[in-house]
């Protein structure tokens, strides 16, 4: 086995920071990992290699001649297919229009650039973001490393399974409805979603969307530890300081003690579907509640009552955006069967409709934060049960699809409209080799905290 291979992310970087390891040994080392494993886990729909040597070889270069260094120096890593990366074509996961090769960097991969990062290329995402799996009609879908015949989540899929097969050190993801905790969970690893606003480049256009509702989507780290995600979250952040890292190395982990933690497996989907626990969410939730308790943290049942109207306005405000995606004329047609359907409610809904939504979507987002607001962490199942198989949700109509998705990850979309810190973190491994976790819901300004928890809970 590569040395390289034995590194954590922040090993890596420290070790290509202090010489002992140069940018483009990194990114040969990674891009062979791609070449081997991608084609038996469809987790990239682009590599970017004579890209990324060359700009590994600048790199090198600036190391060479003492030049200041970025936080993420030489740090091999890759984008979502939503994304812009300059030079590279952008697919958002549709067959509707033709990938369009992008003129400058998404403001997030700008910032991840300056601190130094090396873009391999773009991954595997579901068609326009939308569902918890990352397959698609253009290209072959994300499998999971745990097991190839089964879905590696969603909308990060390609993301999470590149980072867990090995194919990178960690990754960039966004999260709007769990699209970094659902594929994080998935595939064994850490996923964090911050609170809305953290991360400065998610909100460039504001706070809430065109309708008024809060803003879902964040940006968010995939990876296989605590120390990990905190180096990739100050990136995103100001990649000029090492905040949460530096919590983190100076005993956040250890000294954190005594919170509340309210228990739960409510959902706001109850509602409208059947949410059923599978034996092994249940023990990852006792594995994490055990975990918890022997780190000094006060555990007991919350009690929490979700709105009834939550499913339905979710749906609405979810999909409303649809009505304005760019679809040329006559390309209706190549739209998968979820994103067509849910194109054609969107575009014939009445805009007081989508804005009626909105205001009510605020109203619940505010009762989420009062209720959770007893306690210091709400703790969840991360997902009702083990990732289904590839074709599970794409094999049925709309609504079937749709509502197995929810019945999936019935947790996770409430905390985005919360605009609330929610961190995921493997617990328990199925006798079938696959990995399941809790989910932990901070307050707002958290994340730290959060991720103190999940170092907490990988030392178990």
């Amino acid at each position: 086995m590569s040395e390289i291979a034995r590194l954590t992310a922040l090993e890596l970087r420290d070790a290509m920071r202090g010489g002992k390891l140069g940018a483009r040994e990194a990114a040969g080392h990674f891009l062979a990992r791609i070449e081997e494993l991608n084609p038996s886990l469809g987790s990239f729909i682009t590599i970017t290699a004579e890209q990324a040597m060359a700009t590994a070889t600048r790199a090198d270069e600036r190391h060479a001649a003492g030049d200041r260094l970025g936080m993420l120096h030489g740090m091999p890593l890759a984008y979502k297919d939503l994304l812009d990366v300059a030079g590279v074509p952008t697919g958002y996961g549709t067959a509707a229009f033709e990938p369009v090769v992008a003129a400058k960097d998404s403001p997030l991969v700008a910032t991840l650039s300056r601190a130094g990062a090396i873009s391999l290329g773009k991954t595997q995402v579901p068609e326009f973001g939308l569902s918890c799996h990352s397959e698609n009609d253009v290209a072959p879908p994300a499998r999971n490393p745990l097991n190839p015949a089964l879905s590696a989540g969603g909308s990060s899929g390609g993301e999470a399974a590149a980072v867990a097969s090995g194919m990178l050190p960690f990754g960039p993801g966004n999260d709007g409805g769990g699209s970094v905790r659902i594929p994080a969970s998935a595939c064994g690893l850490i996923g964090l979603k911050p609170g809305l606003g953290t991360i400065p480049s998610d909100v460039l256009d504001g706070t809430l969307d065109g309708f008024g509702a809060p803003r879902l989507t964040v940006s968010g780290p995939l990876a296989r530890t605590a120390l990990d995600a905190a180096l990739l979250m100050d990136a995103m952040i100001d990649p000029t300081r090492e905040t949460y890292l530096d919590a983190l190395r100076d005993g956040a982990v250890d000294a954190l003690r005594g919170l509340r933690i309210g228990v739960s497996t409510d959902s706001p989907f109850a509602s409208a579907y059947e949410i059923k626990l599978a034996a092994d969410a249940h023990a990852a939730l006792n594995r994490g509640i055990k975990g918890l308790g022997a780190r000094g943290h006060h555990i007991e049942e919350a009690e929490i009552f979700y709105d009834a109207a939550y499913p339905e306005t979710f749906s609405t405000v979810w999909t409303s955006g649809l009505a304005a995606a760019p679809i040329p004329a006559g390309n209706e047609a190549k739209l998968g069967t979820l994103a067509r359907s849910f194109r054609e409610r969107a575009t014939i809904r009445d805009p007081k409709t989508s804005a009626k939504a909105a205001r009510r979507l605020t109203e619940i987002a505010a009762d989420f934060r009062t209720q959770w607001g007893h306690y210091d962490v709400v703790l969840t199942p991360a997902m009702a049960f083990a990732p289904p198989e590839i074709g599970f949700y794409t094999s049925q109509d709309a609504d079937t699809d749709y509502m197995r998705q929810c019945q999936y990850t019935p947790f996770t979309s409430m905390v985005n409209v919360s605009g609330l810190p929610a961190i995921t973190v493997p617990t328990f491994t199925t006798a079938g080799g696959l990995s399941m976790g809790v989910q932990l819901i901070g307050r707002a300004g958290s994340e730290i905290q959060l991720l103190a928890l999940a170092g907490q809970l990988s030392e178990m």
